[in-house]
């Protein structure tokens, strides 16, 4: 790419983790999920309703799809660095790339099938909506996918750290803030904040039994807020009320993992700025690191909350 403006289960929830599972999690953990860019589909700031032409902000949500992980934020960031959203006057560069994002027409030919919806026939690096998703899957064949690698997915667009940089800063500017937390959802997450370094223990429920596991550390955390939730990781995901997919993530928030949403295995608390508490395994201790909602293993989150009419019996 050459830019205008910028050249170059049963059991007790994660005790019966699967070994190979906890290797992933743990790896994630240690590598961290997206760098920067917002979530996958973050409610769009007052900052990107007033620059995004709303033509263009509906098309950035609706490619961003295509690429399971990817944020609508970074496609929207890129087009506009490329071309301010269509706004440029010339939309050549000096290096043969055209159209809103920026495309040598030999790329774009690689990326362009199937014709999205409300494409061209044939499709064109000079219609926005065939270029939009045709950024979308070459973001993805590079790494973008299920945030495997999102910053190499950018610098393979336009090879400059300086440009991935900028992507990302702009794309958090398009993220609106983190939802503020419920009373009880605040007590909960500074509960877990106050466990930080406490031991794992298999089927722990607390300082009785030496520390918590991670469904033990949850269920007491929210038990602190007035709040009952079930014991085990299945049965705290199955209790809900789960949140829409790509929902905003707010503080208190409870992230579940497994290989399916049948067998969950894993539960931690997020705390806000894409980070999250949990009682990881054996040899551990509580901690807190990235909320590692772009993994394959997540499968949703839920929002505990008091029963209407009262908190819990």
């Amino acid at each position: 790419m050459s830019s205008l403006f910028t050249k170059a289960a049963g059991g007790i929830g994660c005790a019966v983790l699967a070994l190979p599972l906890l290797g992933a999690l743990i790896l994630a953990a240690l590598l961290g999920g997206l760098s920067s860019g917002g979530s996958m589909a973050a409610t769009p700031s007052t900052h990107a309703l007033a620059d995004i032409p709303a033509s263009m902000l509906a098309l950035y949500q609706k490619a961003a799809p295509q690429c399971p992980g990817l944020p609508w934020t970074i496609l929207a960031a890129i087009g506009k660095v490329e071309t301010d959203h269509t706004r440029h006057p010339i939309m050549t560069s000096s290096a043969g790339a055209v159209g809103p994002m920026q495309f040598l027409p030999s790329t774009f030919q690689s990326y362009a099938y199937p014709v999205p919806p409300g494409g061209k026939t044939p499709p064109t690096p000079w219609d926005p909506v065939d270029a939009v998703y045709a950024a979308a899957r070459l973001l993805c064949a590079n790494g973008a996918r299920h945030g495997k690698n999102l910053r190499g997915a950018i610098w393979h667009y336009n090879h400059s750290d300086a440009y991935v940089n900028q992507v990302l800063r702009i794309a958090d500017t398009y993220a609106s803030a983190t939802p503020a937390p419920t009373a009880a959802a605040a007590t909960a997450v500074a509960f877990t904040h106050a466990q930080l370094g406490t031991p794992y223990v298999w089927g722990g429920n607390g300082p009785a039994d030496g520390g918590f596991d991670c469904s033990g550390l949850t269920q007491a955390a929210y038990h602190a807020a007035g709040i009952s939730i079930p014991r085990v990781a299945q049965a705290q995901f199955d209790h809900g009320p789960h949140l829409l997919k790509g929902a905003q993530l707010a503080p208190g928030d409870l992230l579940f993992f497994g290989t399916s949403p049948h067998t969950i295995t894993h539960v931690s608390l997020y705390t806000g700025d894409g980070k999250a508490i949990d009682a990881p395994h054996p040899g551990a201790v509580v901690r807190e690191g990235p909320a590692n909602t772009t993994a394959r293993s997540f499968q949703g989150a839920t929002r505990p909350s008091a029963p209407q009419g009262g908190g819990a019996p």
